[in-house]
């Protein structure tokens, strides 16, 4: 909380109550880097835009799933990057549009 200065003590227990944030040891309001992340985003949301409290775990639920959409995006340009030239061009080639493949 010390960290986070429009934070209110009564949101960030409800928070927690509601599991929208995580302590690393239950009870001792104590978070892991990504989990103060999270706490700041709750901030900018409710304090800043006004999302409604209603409608913050949706919001929440879709940033989550677009961050796991974007790692899972990053593991597989990984992937990709480590096959062989002709592999690559292969896959380049099965994900145009079928629009742009034709000739």
């Amino acid at each position: 909380m010390a960290t986070i200065s429009a934070l209110q003590r009564a949101d960030l227990e409800r928070w927690i109550r509601e599991e929208l944030v995580v302590e690393q040891d239950r009870g001792s309001l104590t978070f892991s880097d990504m989990e103060c992340a999270r706490i700041r985003l709750i901030c900018t949301l409710t304090y800043d835009l006004d999302v409604d409290d209603s409608t913050l775990p949706i919001v929440l639920s879709l940033l989550d799933q677009l961050y796991d959409t974007r790692q899972r995006l990053f593991s597989l340009t990984r992937a990709i990057k480590a096959q062989d030239e002709t592999v690559q061009l292969a896959i380049a080639a099965a994900t145009l549009p079928e629009s742009k493949l034709e000739v």
